[in-house]
Protein backbone atom coordinates (compact mmCIF):
# COMPACT_ATOMS: atom_id res chain seq x y z
CA UNK A 1 0.00 0.00 0.00
CA UNK A 2 1.08 3.58 -0.66
CA UNK A 3 0.34 6.28 1.93
CA UNK A 4 -2.07 8.82 0.45
CA UNK A 5 -2.75 12.35 1.66
CA UNK A 6 -6.02 13.97 0.59
CA UNK A 7 -6.44 17.72 1.02
CA UNK A 8 -10.03 18.93 0.66
CA UNK A 9 -9.58 22.66 0.01
CA UNK A 10 -13.09 24.02 0.04
CA UNK A 11 -13.96 26.41 -2.78
CA UNK A 12 -10.74 25.91 -4.76
CA UNK A 13 -11.39 26.07 -8.52
CA UNK A 14 -9.28 25.91 -11.66
CA UNK A 15 -9.70 29.70 -11.94
CA UNK A 16 -8.38 30.28 -8.40
CA UNK A 17 -5.54 27.76 -8.67
CA UNK A 18 -3.32 30.37 -10.34
CA UNK A 19 -2.97 32.07 -6.94
CA UNK A 20 -1.74 28.87 -5.24
CA UNK A 21 1.85 28.31 -6.45
CA UNK A 22 2.51 25.12 -4.44
CA UNK A 23 -0.70 23.43 -5.47
CA UNK A 24 -0.29 24.66 -9.03
CA UNK A 25 3.18 23.07 -9.11
CA UNK A 26 1.66 19.82 -7.84
CA UNK A 27 -0.89 19.93 -10.67
CA UNK A 28 1.81 20.59 -13.27
CA UNK A 29 3.98 17.74 -12.07
CA UNK A 30 0.97 15.46 -11.78
CA UNK A 31 -2.44 16.07 -13.31
CA UNK A 32 -5.55 18.15 -12.77
CA UNK A 33 -9.13 17.62 -13.91
CA UNK A 34 -12.35 19.46 -13.24
CA UNK A 35 -14.64 17.60 -10.86
CA UNK A 36 -18.28 17.06 -11.74
CA UNK A 37 -20.19 17.55 -8.52
CA UNK A 38 -23.67 16.48 -7.44
CA UNK A 39 -26.89 18.30 -6.58
CA UNK A 40 -26.84 19.82 -4.06
CA UNK A 41 -23.22 20.91 -4.24
CA UNK A 42 -22.94 21.36 -0.48
CA UNK A 43 -20.43 20.03 2.03
CA UNK A 44 -22.04 16.96 3.52
CA UNK A 45 -23.69 15.75 0.33
CA UNK A 46 -20.59 16.00 -1.84
CA UNK A 47 -18.31 14.52 0.79
CA UNK A 48 -20.68 11.59 1.28
CA UNK A 49 -20.71 10.94 -2.48
CA UNK A 50 -16.92 11.11 -2.65
CA UNK A 51 -16.46 8.70 0.25
CA UNK A 52 -19.13 6.16 -0.78
CA UNK A 53 -19.18 6.46 -4.57
CA UNK A 54 -22.96 6.79 -4.36
CA UNK A 55 -25.56 9.36 -5.36
CA UNK A 56 -27.57 11.18 -2.66
CA UNK A 57 -30.52 8.86 -3.40
CA UNK A 58 -28.33 6.00 -2.15
CA UNK A 59 -26.28 7.42 0.71
CA UNK A 60 -29.17 9.56 1.98
CA UNK A 61 -27.35 12.84 2.66
CA UNK A 62 -29.69 15.05 0.67
CA UNK A 63 -28.33 18.34 2.09
CA UNK A 64 -26.50 19.66 5.14
CA UNK A 65 -29.74 19.00 7.01
CA UNK A 66 -33.33 18.05 6.43
CA UNK A 67 -36.75 17.66 8.02
CA UNK A 68 -36.97 14.62 10.25
CA UNK A 69 -40.60 13.79 9.59
CA UNK A 70 -40.92 11.37 12.46
CA UNK A 71 -39.84 14.11 14.89
CA UNK A 72 -41.46 17.06 13.09
CA UNK A 73 -38.16 18.88 13.49
CA UNK A 74 -35.52 20.35 11.18
CA UNK A 75 -31.98 19.35 12.08
CA UNK A 76 -28.83 20.58 10.36
CA UNK A 77 -25.20 19.69 10.84
CA UNK A 78 -25.64 16.41 12.67
CA UNK A 79 -22.37 14.53 13.13
CA UNK A 80 -22.97 10.78 13.36
CA UNK A 81 -21.49 8.80 10.49
CA UNK A 82 -24.35 6.33 10.89
CA UNK A 83 -26.55 8.74 8.95
CA UNK A 84 -24.54 7.91 5.81
CA UNK A 85 -25.56 4.72 4.01
CA UNK A 86 -23.24 2.69 1.82
CA UNK A 87 -19.72 1.32 2.05
CA UNK A 88 -17.16 4.03 2.80
CA UNK A 89 -13.73 4.16 1.20
CA UNK A 90 -11.98 3.06 4.40
CA UNK A 91 -14.28 0.04 4.69
CA UNK A 92 -13.50 -1.01 1.13
CA UNK A 93 -9.78 -0.55 1.75
CA UNK A 94 -9.83 -2.47 5.05
CA UNK A 95 -11.68 -5.31 3.36
CA UNK A 96 -8.94 -5.46 0.75
CA UNK A 97 -6.06 -5.25 3.25
CA UNK A 98 -6.68 -5.45 7.03
CA UNK A 99 -3.42 -3.55 7.62
CA UNK A 100 -4.94 -0.41 6.07
CA UNK A 101 -5.53 2.52 8.42
CA UNK A 102 -7.41 5.79 7.90
CA UNK A 103 -7.44 9.22 9.54
CA UNK A 104 -10.51 11.37 8.92
CA UNK A 105 -9.67 14.89 10.02
CA UNK A 106 -12.60 17.31 10.04
CA UNK A 107 -14.44 15.79 7.08
CA UNK A 108 -18.14 15.75 7.94
CA UNK A 109 -20.16 12.91 9.53
CA UNK A 110 -17.00 12.11 11.37
CA UNK A 111 -18.28 10.90 14.73
CA UNK A 112 -18.39 7.13 15.18
CA UNK A 113 -17.04 6.44 11.70
CA UNK A 114 -15.14 3.16 11.83
CA UNK A 115 -11.84 4.82 10.99
CA UNK A 116 -8.64 4.47 13.00
CA UNK A 117 -8.23 8.18 13.77
CA UNK A 118 -10.95 10.85 13.72
CA UNK A 119 -11.04 14.50 14.74
CA UNK A 120 -14.02 16.84 14.43
CA UNK A 121 -15.31 20.02 16.14
CA UNK A 122 -17.56 19.17 19.07
CA UNK A 123 -18.33 22.07 21.44
CA UNK A 124 -19.29 21.46 25.03
CA UNK A 125 -22.83 22.74 25.64
CA UNK A 126 -23.19 23.70 29.29
CA UNK A 127 -26.43 23.74 31.28
CA UNK A 128 -26.19 27.52 31.72
CA UNK A 129 -26.19 28.06 27.95
CA UNK A 130 -22.44 28.44 27.43
CA UNK A 131 -20.77 26.89 24.39
CA UNK A 132 -17.15 25.96 25.00
CA UNK A 133 -14.62 25.07 22.28
CA UNK A 134 -13.70 21.40 22.08
CA UNK A 135 -13.17 18.51 19.69
CA UNK A 136 -14.34 14.90 19.50
CA UNK A 137 -11.72 12.32 18.60
CA UNK A 138 -11.20 8.65 18.09
CA UNK A 139 -9.40 7.26 19.90
CA UNK A 140 -10.56 9.44 22.77
CA UNK A 141 -7.01 10.05 23.98
CA UNK A 142 -6.20 11.81 20.71
CA UNK A 143 -8.24 14.76 21.97
CA UNK A 144 -5.83 15.54 24.82
CA UNK A 145 -2.84 14.63 22.68
CA UNK A 146 -3.72 17.19 20.01
CA UNK A 147 -4.91 19.99 22.27
CA UNK A 148 -1.89 19.43 24.50
CA UNK A 149 0.42 19.82 21.52
CA UNK A 150 -1.45 22.50 19.58
CA UNK A 151 -3.60 24.30 22.11
CA UNK A 152 -7.37 24.47 22.21
CA UNK A 153 -9.14 24.14 18.88
CA UNK A 154 -10.19 27.70 17.81
CA UNK A 155 -13.91 26.94 17.44
CA UNK A 156 -15.01 30.55 17.14
CA UNK A 157 -12.62 31.00 14.22
CA UNK A 158 -14.01 27.90 12.49
CA UNK A 159 -17.43 29.48 11.91
CA UNK A 160 -19.11 32.80 12.61
CA UNK A 161 -17.98 36.41 12.13
CA UNK A 162 -14.55 35.54 13.56
CA UNK A 163 -13.95 32.69 11.09
CA UNK A 164 -10.52 32.98 9.50
CA UNK A 165 -7.43 31.00 8.59
CA UNK A 166 -6.54 30.12 12.19
CA UNK A 167 -8.95 27.18 12.28
CA UNK A 168 -7.51 25.78 9.04
CA UNK A 169 -4.01 26.33 10.42
CA UNK A 170 -4.91 24.27 13.51
CA UNK A 171 -6.38 21.52 11.31
CA UNK A 172 -3.28 21.45 9.09
CA UNK A 173 -1.04 21.22 12.16
CA UNK A 174 -3.18 18.45 13.61
CA UNK A 175 -2.90 16.56 10.31
CA UNK A 176 0.88 16.88 10.38
CA UNK A 177 0.90 15.60 13.96
CA UNK A 178 -1.23 12.58 13.06
CA UNK A 179 0.95 11.80 10.05
CA UNK A 180 4.13 11.99 12.11
CA UNK A 181 2.91 10.20 15.21
CA UNK A 182 0.47 7.63 13.80
CA UNK A 183 1.26 7.16 10.10
CA UNK A 184 -2.18 6.32 8.65
CA UNK A 185 -2.36 4.84 5.17
CA UNK A 186 -5.05 7.29 4.04
CA UNK A 187 -5.28 10.76 5.59
CA UNK A 188 -8.34 12.87 4.77
CA UNK A 189 -7.88 16.56 5.66
CA UNK A 190 -10.57 19.25 5.42
CA UNK A 191 -9.35 22.87 5.09
CA UNK A 192 -12.34 25.26 5.06
CA UNK A 193 -10.60 28.63 5.00
CA UNK A 194 -11.45 29.80 1.48
CA UNK A 195 -15.15 29.19 2.03
CA UNK A 196 -15.45 32.07 4.47
CA UNK A 197 -14.38 35.00 2.33
CA UNK A 198 -15.80 33.46 -0.84
CA UNK A 199 -19.21 33.67 0.81
CA UNK A 200 -18.55 37.01 2.45
CA UNK A 201 -17.08 38.74 -0.59
CA UNK A 202 -17.71 36.60 -3.66
CA UNK A 203 -15.07 34.93 -5.87
CA UNK A 204 -14.25 38.10 -7.82
CA UNK A 205 -13.34 40.24 -4.81
CA UNK A 206 -9.77 41.62 -5.05
CA UNK A 207 -8.90 40.14 -1.66
CA UNK A 208 -9.54 36.54 -2.69
CA UNK A 209 -6.16 35.84 -4.37
CA UNK A 210 -4.37 36.58 -1.09
CA UNK A 211 -6.65 34.15 0.76
CA UNK A 212 -5.95 31.44 -1.82
CA UNK A 213 -2.21 32.06 -1.39
CA UNK A 214 -2.61 31.84 2.39
CA UNK A 215 -4.25 28.41 2.35
CA UNK A 216 -1.70 27.29 -0.25
CA UNK A 217 1.08 28.18 2.22
CA UNK A 218 -0.65 26.13 4.93
CA UNK A 219 -0.34 23.08 2.71
CA UNK A 220 3.46 23.30 2.31
CA UNK A 221 4.43 21.32 5.47
CA UNK A 222 1.89 18.64 4.58
CA UNK A 223 3.12 18.39 1.01
CA UNK A 224 6.72 18.16 2.24
CA UNK A 225 5.77 15.43 4.72
CA UNK A 226 4.07 13.51 1.92
CA UNK A 227 7.27 13.73 -0.13
CA UNK A 228 9.37 12.34 2.72
CA UNK A 229 6.90 9.48 3.17
CA UNK A 230 6.80 8.66 -0.54
CA UNK A 231 3.06 9.28 -0.38
CA UNK A 232 0.60 10.08 -3.11
CA UNK A 233 -1.12 13.46 -2.78
CA UNK A 234 -4.66 14.26 -3.87
CA UNK A 235 -6.08 17.78 -3.71
CA UNK A 236 -9.78 18.20 -4.35
CA UNK A 237 -12.69 20.50 -3.66
CA UNK A 238 -16.42 20.01 -3.29
CA UNK A 239 -17.90 22.96 -5.16
CA UNK A 240 -17.22 26.35 -6.65
CA UNK A 241 -18.68 29.48 -5.10
CA UNK A 242 -20.53 31.83 -7.43
CA UNK A 243 -21.19 35.55 -7.14
CA UNK A 244 -24.68 36.26 -5.75
CA UNK A 245 -26.70 39.42 -5.28
CA UNK A 246 -30.24 38.18 -4.60
CA UNK A 247 -31.49 36.39 -1.47
CA UNK A 248 -34.72 34.49 -2.05
CA UNK A 249 -36.99 34.45 1.01
CA UNK A 250 -38.68 31.19 0.12
CA UNK A 251 -40.33 30.60 3.50
CA UNK A 252 -41.81 34.07 3.58
CA UNK A 253 -43.48 33.31 0.24
CA UNK A 254 -44.88 30.05 1.61
CA UNK A 255 -46.11 31.86 4.70
CA UNK A 256 -47.78 34.62 2.70
CA UNK A 257 -49.59 31.90 0.76
CA UNK A 258 -50.95 30.55 4.06
CA UNK A 259 -49.07 27.23 4.03
CA UNK A 260 -46.26 27.90 6.53
CA UNK A 261 -47.31 28.14 10.17
CA UNK A 262 -45.51 29.72 13.10
CA UNK A 263 -45.77 29.33 16.85
CA UNK A 264 -45.51 32.43 19.05
CA UNK A 265 -43.11 32.15 21.96
CA UNK A 266 -42.78 35.29 24.09
CA UNK A 267 -43.69 37.43 21.12
CA UNK A 268 -41.25 35.72 18.76
CA UNK A 269 -42.16 33.53 15.80
CA UNK A 270 -40.84 29.99 15.63
CA UNK A 271 -41.35 27.81 12.57
CA UNK A 272 -44.01 25.19 13.40
CA UNK A 273 -42.96 22.62 10.84
CA UNK A 274 -45.33 19.88 11.95
CA UNK A 275 -48.34 22.19 11.62
CA UNK A 276 -47.32 23.59 8.22
CA UNK A 277 -48.77 22.52 4.89
CA UNK A 278 -45.56 23.60 3.17
CA UNK A 279 -42.21 24.97 4.32
CA UNK A 280 -38.64 24.94 3.05
CA UNK A 281 -35.33 23.83 4.54
CA UNK A 282 -33.03 26.30 2.84
CA UNK A 283 -29.44 25.23 2.16
CA UNK A 284 -27.44 27.72 0.09
CA UNK A 285 -28.80 27.52 -3.49
CA UNK A 286 -31.09 24.55 -2.87
CA UNK A 287 -34.18 24.20 -0.72
CA UNK A 288 -36.06 21.05 0.18
CA UNK A 289 -39.75 21.95 0.31
CA UNK A 290 -41.87 19.66 2.47
CA UNK A 291 -45.53 19.57 1.43
CA UNK A 292 -47.93 17.85 3.80
CA UNK A 293 -50.82 17.20 1.38
CA UNK A 294 -50.36 15.74 -2.13
CA UNK A 295 -53.14 17.86 -3.61
CA UNK A 296 -51.11 20.99 -2.82
CA UNK A 297 -48.06 19.94 -4.82
CA UNK A 298 -49.00 21.56 -8.15
CA UNK A 299 -49.99 24.90 -6.64
CA UNK A 300 -46.96 25.04 -4.32
CA UNK A 301 -44.67 24.21 -7.24
CA UNK A 302 -46.29 26.95 -9.32
CA UNK A 303 -45.89 29.50 -6.53
CA UNK A 304 -42.21 28.63 -6.08
CA UNK A 305 -41.44 28.68 -9.79
CA UNK A 306 -42.80 32.24 -9.96
CA UNK A 307 -40.37 33.57 -7.33
CA UNK A 308 -37.60 35.84 -8.57
CA UNK A 309 -34.34 33.97 -8.29
CA UNK A 310 -35.74 30.43 -8.62
CA UNK A 311 -34.34 28.56 -11.60
CA UNK A 312 -36.26 25.31 -11.35
CA UNK A 313 -38.53 23.29 -9.08
CA UNK A 314 -37.97 19.54 -9.06
CA UNK A 315 -40.91 17.25 -8.50
CA UNK A 316 -40.54 13.49 -7.95
CA UNK A 317 -39.44 12.83 -11.54
CA UNK A 318 -37.02 15.76 -11.51
CA UNK A 319 -35.48 14.48 -8.31
CA UNK A 320 -35.05 11.03 -9.83
CA UNK A 321 -33.21 12.55 -12.77
CA UNK A 322 -30.95 14.47 -10.37
CA UNK A 323 -30.22 11.44 -8.16
CA UNK A 324 -31.95 13.15 -5.23
CA UNK A 325 -35.03 10.95 -4.84
CA UNK A 326 -34.62 9.82 -1.23
CA UNK A 327 -37.23 9.69 1.56
CA UNK A 328 -35.38 12.49 3.37
CA UNK A 329 -35.87 14.87 0.42
CA UNK A 330 -38.71 17.33 0.24
CA UNK A 331 -41.71 16.59 -1.93
CA UNK A 332 -40.36 19.46 -4.03
CA UNK A 333 -36.80 20.75 -4.41
CA UNK A 334 -36.20 24.36 -5.43
CA UNK A 335 -32.93 25.32 -7.13
CA UNK A 336 -31.84 28.95 -7.26
CA UNK A 337 -30.49 30.83 -10.23
CA UNK A 338 -26.72 31.35 -10.35
CA UNK A 339 -26.93 34.84 -8.81
CA UNK A 340 -29.36 33.86 -6.04
CA UNK A 341 -29.59 31.85 -2.83
CA UNK A 342 -32.26 30.86 -0.30
CA UNK A 343 -32.67 32.27 3.20
CA UNK A 344 -34.38 30.31 5.96
CA UNK A 345 -36.31 33.38 7.17
CA UNK A 346 -39.87 32.44 8.06
CA UNK A 347 -40.52 35.69 9.94
CA UNK A 348 -41.69 38.79 8.11
CA UNK A 349 -41.33 41.37 10.87
CA UNK A 350 -37.72 41.31 12.08
CA UNK A 351 -38.84 42.41 15.53
CA UNK A 352 -40.57 39.04 15.84
CA UNK A 353 -37.62 36.95 14.69
CA UNK A 354 -36.55 34.18 17.09
CA UNK A 355 -33.85 35.20 19.56
CA UNK A 356 -31.40 32.80 17.91
CA UNK A 357 -31.80 34.59 14.55
CA UNK A 358 -29.30 37.24 15.67
CA UNK A 359 -26.78 34.71 16.97
CA UNK A 360 -24.49 32.04 15.53
CA UNK A 361 -26.63 28.95 16.07
CA UNK A 362 -26.25 26.36 13.33
CA UNK A 363 -28.34 23.77 15.14
CA UNK A 364 -31.50 25.69 16.05
CA UNK A 365 -31.95 27.63 12.84
CA UNK A 366 -34.24 25.65 10.48
CA UNK A 367 -31.96 26.32 7.51
CA UNK A 368 -28.46 27.43 6.63
CA UNK A 369 -27.58 31.05 7.47
CA UNK A 370 -24.44 32.52 5.84
CA UNK A 371 -25.24 35.89 7.45
CA UNK A 372 -23.61 34.34 10.54
CA UNK A 373 -20.29 35.24 8.88
CA UNK A 374 -20.99 38.95 9.47
CA UNK A 375 -21.41 41.15 12.50
CA UNK A 376 -24.50 43.30 12.05
CA UNK A 377 -23.25 46.42 10.22
CA UNK A 378 -25.77 48.50 12.18
CA UNK A 379 -23.74 47.91 15.37
CA UNK A 380 -21.58 51.04 15.60
CA UNK A 381 -18.84 49.58 17.79
CA UNK A 382 -18.82 45.84 17.06
CA UNK A 383 -15.71 44.98 19.10
CA UNK A 384 -17.18 46.75 22.10
CA UNK A 385 -20.49 44.95 21.61
CA UNK A 386 -18.76 41.56 21.57
CA UNK A 387 -16.50 42.46 24.49
CA UNK A 388 -19.42 43.56 26.67
CA UNK A 389 -21.20 40.26 26.08
CA UNK A 390 -18.03 38.29 26.79
CA UNK A 391 -17.57 40.25 30.01
CA UNK A 392 -20.99 39.10 31.17
CA UNK A 393 -19.98 35.55 30.34
CA UNK A 394 -16.72 35.91 32.28
CA UNK A 395 -18.50 36.87 35.49
CA UNK A 396 -21.01 34.06 35.15
CA UNK A 397 -24.01 36.08 33.96
CA UNK A 398 -26.35 34.81 31.26
CA UNK A 399 -25.83 36.54 27.96
CA UNK A 400 -26.88 36.39 24.32
CA UNK A 401 -24.26 36.94 21.63
CA UNK A 402 -26.86 38.70 19.47
CA UNK A 403 -24.53 40.47 17.04
CA UNK A 404 -25.67 38.90 13.74
CA UNK A 405 -27.78 41.01 11.41
CA UNK A 406 -30.85 40.06 9.40
CA UNK A 407 -29.90 41.79 6.14
CA UNK A 408 -29.29 38.87 3.79
CA UNK A 409 -28.02 41.14 1.01
CA UNK A 410 -24.58 41.26 2.68
CA UNK A 411 -23.82 37.76 1.35
CA UNK A 412 -21.84 37.86 -1.90
CA UNK A 413 -21.09 34.20 -2.63
CA UNK A 414 -23.04 30.95 -2.57
CA UNK A 415 -23.07 27.39 -3.89
CA UNK A 416 -25.30 24.35 -4.08
CA UNK A 417 -26.24 24.67 -7.71
CA UNK A 418 -23.46 23.21 -9.90
CA UNK A 419 -21.61 26.01 -11.66
CA UNK A 420 -22.26 26.85 -15.30
CA UNK A 421 -18.57 26.68 -16.24
CA UNK A 422 -16.08 23.98 -15.25
CA UNK A 423 -13.31 26.47 -14.49
CA UNK A 424 -15.49 27.95 -11.75
CA UNK A 425 -16.35 24.58 -10.23
CA UNK A 426 -14.42 22.06 -8.12
CA UNK A 427 -11.25 20.27 -9.16
CA UNK A 428 -9.23 17.10 -8.64
CA UNK A 429 -5.42 17.18 -8.55
CA UNK A 430 -3.15 14.16 -8.15
CA UNK A 431 0.58 13.59 -7.85
CA UNK A 432 0.03 10.29 -9.69
CA UNK A 433 -1.15 11.28 -13.19
CA UNK A 434 -1.07 7.69 -14.41
CA UNK A 435 -4.08 6.97 -12.20
CA UNK A 436 -6.25 9.65 -13.78
CA UNK A 437 -8.19 9.09 -16.99
CA UNK A 438 -8.89 11.93 -19.44
CA UNK A 439 -11.93 14.09 -18.87
CA UNK A 440 -13.73 15.43 -15.80
CA UNK A 441 -13.79 13.39 -12.59
CA UNK A 442 -17.32 12.61 -11.36
CA UNK A 443 -17.69 13.06 -7.60
CA UNK A 444 -18.90 9.45 -7.40
CA UNK A 445 -15.59 8.28 -8.91
CA UNK A 446 -13.46 9.75 -6.10
CA UNK A 447 -13.87 6.72 -3.83
CA UNK A 448 -12.38 4.37 -6.42
CA UNK A 449 -9.65 6.86 -7.32
CA UNK A 450 -8.57 7.03 -3.68
CA UNK A 451 -8.47 3.25 -3.52
CA UNK A 452 -6.39 3.25 -6.71
CA UNK A 453 -3.92 5.64 -5.07
CA UNK A 454 -3.62 3.56 -1.91
CA UNK A 455 -3.18 0.26 -3.72
CA UNK A 456 -0.70 1.44 -6.33
CA UNK A 457 3.03 2.03 -6.08
CA UNK A 458 4.24 5.61 -5.86
CA UNK A 459 6.51 6.68 -8.72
Amino acid sequence: MTPTLVLNIVGLTPTLLQHAPRLQALARAGAMRSLTTVLPAVTTTVQSTMLTGLAPREHGIVANGWYFRELSEVWLWRQSNRLVAGEKVWEAAKRRDPAFTCAQLFWWYNMYANVDFAVTPRPMYMADGRKLPDIHTHPSGLRDELQGALGQFPLFRFWGPGADIESSRWIARSALHVLEQHGPTLTLVYLPHLDYDLQRCGPHHPGIPAQVAAVDALCEPLLEKARTLGAHVVVLSEYGVTEVSRPVHINRALREAGWLKVRIEQGREQLDAGASDAFAVADHQLAHVYVARPELLPVVAERLAALDGVETVLDASGQRAAGLDHPRSGELVAVAKADSWFTYYHFIDEARAPDFARTVDIHRKPGYDPVELFIDPRIRFPKLAVASRLARKAIGMRYLMDVIGLDATVVRGSHGRPTDHAQDGPLFITSAPELLAPGPVPAAAVKQLLLDHVFSVAA
